[in-house]
């Protein structure tokens, strides 16, 4: 979502550049700025920042909410021309005449009100007369009393929490609300995006709970200077402890997460896919997710899916997954880390895709758009495949055999594979040093090269011989791993990676890569369901079945499929302590104890992953 440096980042470009006194305007800018107090039903009133263009006629009203400091969209103050003055994915709107409005969430910089993370829909978890969908609600009808210059249409666009405050107001739509894009938004905080993934704590979020609790001190204890942050996490021990150490334990927040480890009603109860799939909005929506999202993998696919079965008619509901990571979509998309694209890719789809779509549907008689229902981008072959809907159920299965080998036949003998793993040596999630508050190994860690790994004995590791024809793998990945441990508690990470050939044909920086092309944490505590921890029957094959993140990429012929697997990816994920403890966030330091962990080929103990294939696209790259 954020992390502490970017804050700090933030905060001082706003003290420098952006006094409470509007900047003063050059005489010849072709535009105005408006800075506006928009009262609420309940009297608080939210900074907004209006941006129109002089010569705007008849013109739509583009709409984002967000937490992070509304007047720092401003980037060139002093600009005299509309599109030099904000962002640069924001040009096509502006000098195209759309009224570009920004508006900081109650609580949150300059607006008035409190401040409640992921603030709940009104209801059991929000017993007031306001949320995030009566506050859009408001806004919109503020602007158009407000901006004759408005043609009565009004779009909604945001990234990460500036989506889930977009597809938020999907539960309340105001009649004038005509589009709504939520971009990498999160969705569903326990089930994969910003706070858990299937149980397991992401303490990479602890950097939010700063920003929100406006501390000072948190970062300098999460990302010490003088080391990584894998040893300032191992010395505080679990996730309560560092919360402590770092001084985020008195924040509400924090006391809500860390008393709510399961998902119960409180985590179900905000989970925006759940809530739009009861009553689905009749607002064209277009989702927007991300390959290789480090923070809300889970949002868009699933807020899609929600609102699919109610588009009978294939024209509301859209989505687009590209080659990206959080947020790049607004950003260069030629690259990321050592992977090339060919060509912006992020640039392709904010052209060809979202303005075209806007421009339909907040454009008084706007033009028809050539968008498909689902937009895909197939890694490996750089390509953009046009479908009618998402990938179905998995149609191959591969599976994990001895001596290493992954295949899409099961082990006739029986067997299995160990290894020991170490809650004071945890397997890391990427290359050490580890700095989370460093922009770029934040932004790729998910795409980089995993051989990181190989020297480290607490994982397993099962490939496939070189393919002979281009393979193309979509859909979420089910993987069904049986698996014993000597401890009460384990996790599991299950990793499925392309291994590029060491071949002069491909390219120096990707010869004997290992990129990942999905993959995802189960807290074994929950293999026979979410609301309720259940302790590991010590050395016992049990079944653990859960979904890796989604995937669009085809396997080009001499390159390996390979299935990594670990029981720790720290310190991103809390270390579970392998001993079952009610409240992992508590767990004491002797409860961190070694375990064996095997992990089953065998007859009626079949491990595999699954996915979709496509004969008909599976051919592409030959």
């Amino acid at each position: 979502m954020i992390n502490a440096s970017l804050v700090r980042a933030l905060l001082l470009l706003v003290a420098l550049a952006f006094p409470v006194t509007a900047v003063a305007a050059p005489p010849d800018r072709d535009f105005t700025v408006e800075e506006a107090m928009v009262p609420m039903r309940d009297g608080t009133r939210l900074y907004t920042l209006i941006v129109v263009s002089k010569t705007a006629r008849d013109a739509p009203i583009l709409l984002t909410r967000t937490p992070f400091f509304a007047e720092a969209r401003q980037v060139r103050p002093e600009a005299a021309h509309v599109g030099d003055f904000l962002p640069a994915s924001e040009r096509a709107f502006v000098e195209d005449g759309y009224i570009r409005v920004f508006q900081d969430i109650r609580g949150r910089a300059r607006s008035e009100g409190d401040y409640v993370v992921a603030r709940p829909v009104r209801g059991p978890l929000n017993r007031t007369t306001t949320d995030h969908a009566t506050d859009a609600w408001d806004t919109i009808d503020w602007l158009l009393k407000h901006l004759p210059q408005a043609n009565g249409r009004v779009g909604m666009i945001g990234s990460s929490y500036d989506g889930f405050t977009a597809a938020i107001a999907l539960t309340q739509p105001h009649p004038a609300l005509k589009a709504v894009v939520p971009l990498n938004p999160m969705m569903d905080g326990w089930m994969g995006d910003d706070w858990f993934h299937h149980g397991a704590f992401r303490q990479a979020t602890l950097d939010f709970i700063g920003f929100a609790q406006g501390s000072e001190t948190a970062d300098a204890v999460l990302h010490p200077e003088t080391s990584d942050d894998y040893d300032a996490f191992l010395r505080a021990g679990s996730a309560a402890a560092m919360a402590r150490v770092a001084g985020l334990d008195t924040h509400p927040f924090w006391r809500d997460v860390s008393s709510h480890p399961a998902y119960d009603g409180y985590w179900r109860g905000q989970a925006l896919d759940r809530l739009l799939a009861r009553k689905p909005p009749k607002v064209p929506t277009l989702w927007v997710a991300a390959l290789w999202d480090q923070e809300d993998s889970w949002g868009a696919v699933h807020g899609y899916q929600a609102l699919e079965p109610a588009d009978r008619a294939n024209d509301r509901n859209f989505l687009v997954i590209g080659p990206w990571r959080h947020g790049g979509m607004l950003a260069d998309g030629s690259r990321l880390g050592a992977l090339e694209f060919g060509s912006d890719t992020a640039a392709y789809f904010r052209d060809r895709i979202l303005k075209p779509f806007l421009d339909q549907h907040l454009k008084t008689a706007g033009p028809g758009a050539d968008i498909p229902p689902v937009l895909a981008f197939r890694t490996g072959v750089n390509q953009w495949a046009r479908l009618d809907r998402w990938a179905d159920g998995p149609s191959s299965r591969f599976f994990l055999g001895p001596n290493g080998v992954l295949s899409d036949r099961p082990s006739t003998k029986a067997g299995a594979d160990r290894f020991v793993s170490d809650p004071s040596n945890p397997a890391p999630y990427a290359s050490r040093p580890i700095r989370g508050n460093d922009p770029d190994q934040w932004r790729t860690w998910l795409a980089a090269d995993q051989r990181y790994m190989q020297s480290r004995p607490d994982q397993l590791t099962y490939q496939t011989a070189p393919v002979s024809r281009a393979l193309l793998i979509t859909g979420a990945p089910q993987v069904d791993l049986y698996a014993a441990t000597t401890g009460s508690d384990a996790d599991w990470v299950v990793k499925l990676i392309d291994v590029y050939p060491d071949t002069a044909d491909t390219p120096p920086a990707l010869r004997g890569y290992q990129l990942i092309i999905s993959a995802d944490i189960l807290r074994g505590r929950y293999r026979q369901g979410f609301d309720r921890a259940r302790p590991i029957s010590p050395d016992k094959p049990l079944r653990y079945r859960f979904a890796l993140t989604p995937v669009s990429h085809v396997l080009r012929p001499g390159h390996r499929l390979m299935v990594q697997v670990q029981s720790s990816w720290f310190p991103l994920y809390d270390r579970n302590p392998q001993t079952f403890i009610e409240n992992i966030f508590f767990a004491p330091p002797e409860a961190y104890r070694s375990a064996t962990q095997s992990v089953f080929h065998a007859p009626g103990q079949p491990s595999s992953i699954a996915f979709t294939t496509s004969p008909a696209v599976a051919e592409v790259g030959d």
